[in-house]
């Protein structure tokens, strides 16, 4: 702990950052350093097969926004290592194998954002977690949660997002850093519990376009009012605070995740109940299937979820599936936790 605050004293440049990740969220966050928070120089670094990348190498620009002039594209992840702050923004279940990676460079003292919102299979391992058991040098981890679409943003509508660490110091360097008019950031309180929350609310987004897709709108309002429930469990489950799942990384994301045309989870479940292919990246499909195996291996009561994975891992009639969550015992409304 002490090498830790040794290394706290030393504090950012916060002229420059990097960015791992051109998917639509990394590149709008690198975009929104370079133009927002006063960075002038924001470095991204991608695989040079992805897709994103290529586009954004050959056009400086995607679907949603154009790169500005400090904005730098590099193929080699030694080449994004010089800054403090770095912001992943990856699939969470790539995030160990980049992890791997980062630990072959020196890394020491350095701040990783993680922007991501998912758990890891097969153990719903946290992503905090997985840097830590894989990056064996002092580093530092925040996280980002709360709802916001890079559509929304780029059209000037400003919302609200959580940063938590479990290090004070790190938390409020990475508000301060990225606070600007068009985000306000909230210091987070429970670092277990606005990861889980924030990967669960993926999870929730895929069960309600089911709802979308079935046209059973009415019942969206349930889902809304009993799916913090089981999620808090899981947050207790793991030493999280349980009301966590009622602030901004999980409840406060619920628009954007489960009524949003631009929500990816939403319209996978959408589809999904349409018996049509989503080709896009849906976290939460991937946390589903880890938080079914802790809920049944820890005896944890999480009845959306499990109906949830019966439909889409197993093949179980949606409508039945859904119908049988009325047959279970009765009970009062806020037994909660």
């Amino acid at each position: 702990m002490l090498f830790r605050s040794i290394i706290l004293q030393k504090d950012f440049d916060m002229s420059e950052i990097s960015v791992i990740g051109s998917g639509r969220w990394g590149t709008f966050l690198a975009w929104y350093a370079a133009n927002c928070c006063g960075m002038e120089r924001v470095k991204i670094y991608s695989r040079p097969t992805s897709p994103d990348f290529i586009e954004l190498k050959e056009t400086r620009k995607n679907a949603y926004l154009s790169l500005s002039d400090n904005m730098f594209l590099y193929e080699k992840v030694s080449e994004v290592l010089d800054n403090d702050f770095i912001i992943i923004s990856i699939g969470s279940q790539y995030l160990r194998s980049l992890a791997k990676e980062l630990n072959g460079y020196n890394v020491a003292g350095k701040t990783f954002l993680l922007a991501m919102k998912g758990l890891e299979e097969p153990n719903a391992t946290l992503l905090s977690t997985v840097m830590r058991e894989e990056i064996k040098q002092p580093i530092h981890i925040a996280t980002l949660g709360g709802p916001g679409h890079v559509q929304d943003y780029m059209k000037k509508v400003p919302s609200c997002a959580v940063i938590d660490s479990d290090e004070e110091e790190v938390k409020d360097r990475v508000i301060k850093m990225l606070q600007s008019d068009l985000i306000r950031f909230y210091y987070g309180a429970d670092f277990i519990g606005n990861q889980i929350g924030a990967a669960l609310k993926n999870v929730i987004g895929i069960a309600a376009g089911i709802l979308d897709g079935l046209e059973w709108y009415g019942l969206k309002g349930a889902l809304m009012a009993r799916a913090p429930v089981e999620v808090g469990r899981f947050i207790k489950h793991f030493g999280g605070n349980p009301m966590t799942a009622y602030g901004l990384s999980h409840l406060g994301d619920y628009e954007a995740t489960l009524f949003s045309k631009h929500s990816h989870n939403r319209m996978f479940g959408e589809m999904f109940a349409k018996g049509e292919e989503f080709g896009k990246l849906a976290e939460g499909y991937y946390t589903l299937k880890a938080v079914k195996n802790i809920a049944d291996r820890e005896n944890i009561n999480m009845p959306i979820c499990q109906a949830l994975y019966k439909a889409v891992y197993e093949g179980a009639d949606v409508k039945q599936t859904i119908r049988s969550m009325f047959d279970r015992d009765l009970k009062h409304e806020f037994e909660l936790f």
